[in-house]
């Protein structure tokens, strides 16, 4: 694997997988560029060098092949704009119009793929798709982190084609992995992991990775109630999985075991009904009243959880702390988003991932407040699971 910063691609087609699955509204205008913008460096760096950039991505999930709503094509003028010139556009991957544009492509010039779920073959990881992308160009460069974790054709098979020197990962990857990496294995103590959402299902690999790293383990959102339960307390109608009490307790157990503090919601905001005109009130978060449910963390909660922040050296943050698209239920995630940043401006190294954490510090106006926002939910859920992310495992071999 090369250096992206010392690779000269002067004269050279870069092969870059990008993650171009933005969000589009029913005319096909881009609702958050964000993932677009986050390539930028990469490509720029490609160009200025004196090389040329072929690039291919996927958008949304196409079931039955070629569909316009999911066409590459509609974020063809915003990233021309971006780069400040010209993007052409191949209406398929690796057809004769992919082939004879790749081939034609000048120093300076840049030309973006069809989406490559239009072919079967890319999800399935197809060897003989993955080599006609690669004849397109000279270089690969991995630039796409939000799809690490899928041994797809272009993400993971299509590296082999290429010799180790002329694969490498783009400024988007090697930040994500740097970032991770110090995180996970060279992290300052004390280090906080704030872990939330819906379901303690879809966190216990997470959380059971970090027991072994973390001194401090934030829990809130809806899966705090399964944890609340699990201690005999009274969570009303709020969210919680039933079938995971016992993986809670023994998750508490481990945390005791290991000298890890995990913390919960001491009080929650409640509501009537899980709507955004629902009657609110307040409640310790093990009390809470028969046909009321949590939605949010309560303000003793918010002092406790910002004290363990202000004290923290690493914070990782994946996951809200209550349903923050409703006003009423905003409070506690943004009262997390104010001292992560705050615990970085004096110093803490910060990495937010998961989309509804990046949704939350973007909406909060705390994007640039923090050390590193990361591109890829699953992907970082994955990475921080312990598991070996196949994108990134095939740049390196």
């Amino acid at each position: 694997m090369a250096n992206f910063s010392s690779y000269n691609f002067s004269g050279r087609k870069a092969l870059v997988r990008v993650d171009f699955n933005v969000p589009l509204d029913a005319s096909f205008d881009i609702t958050d560029d964000t993932r677009i913008r986050a390539t930028i460096p990469t490509i720029q760096k490609i160009l200025a060098d004196g090389g040329s950039v072929i690039l291919m991505s996927h958008l949304g999930r196409p079931k039955e092949g070629p569909t316009d709503k999911y066409s590459l094509k509609h974020v063809v003028d915003h990233l021309s704009e971006l780069l400040g010139r010209k993007v052409d556009f191949a209406a398929d991957s690796i057809g004769e119009e992919a082939v004879k544009k790749a081939a034609a492509l000048q120093p300076g010039q840049v030309l973006l793929l069809e989406n490559l779920r239009f072919y079967k073959e890319e999800e399935k990881g197809d060897p003989d798709f993955a080599q006609k992308l690669a004849r397109l160009g000279d270089v690969y460069v991995n630039d796409a982190f939000g799809t690490a974790h899928r041994a797809h054709a272009s993400t993971a098979v299509i590296a082999q084609y290429f010799e180790p020197a002329n694969r490498l990962f783009g400024t988007v990857m090697e930040g994500e992995v740097q970032s991770a990496e110090k995180v996970l294995h060279s992290s300052e103590k004390p280090f906080t992991a704030i872990i939330g959402g819906a379901k303690v299902s879809d966190k216990i690999l997470i959380i059971e990775n970090l027991l072994d790293r973390a001194t401090d383990i934030i829990i809130g959102g809806g899966m705090a109630y399964t944890f609340v339960k699990a201690m005999d307390g009274k969570i009303g109608s709020s969210l919680c999985e039933n079938d995971r009490i016992d993986t809670a307790r023994e998750l508490l157990k481990k945390a005791e075991e290991k000298g890890v503090t995990l913390h919960l919601p001491s009080d929650s905001i409640i509501a009537d009904k899980f709507a955004a005109d629902a009657d609110i009130s307040s409640a310790l978060s093990n009390t809470i009243p028969d046909g009321w449910m949590g939605l949010d963390i309560g303000p003793l909660a918010c002092d406790m959880f910002t004290k363990v922040l202000h004290a923290s050296k690493t914070i990782l943050w994946n996951g809200p702390m209550g349903v923050f698209e409703m006003e009423k239920f905003q409070h506690g995630t943004k009262a997390v988003a104010k001292a992560v940043a705050e615990a970085t401006a004096n110093g803490a190294f910060s990495l937010v991932g998961g989309g509804d954490s990046v949704a939350a510090v973007n909406q909060f106006g705390y994007h640039d407040k923090v050390s590193y926002v990361s591109t890829g939910g699953g992907a970082m859920l994955e990475y921080f699971e312990g598991k070996e992310l196949p994108g990134i495992a095939a740049v390196k071999a």
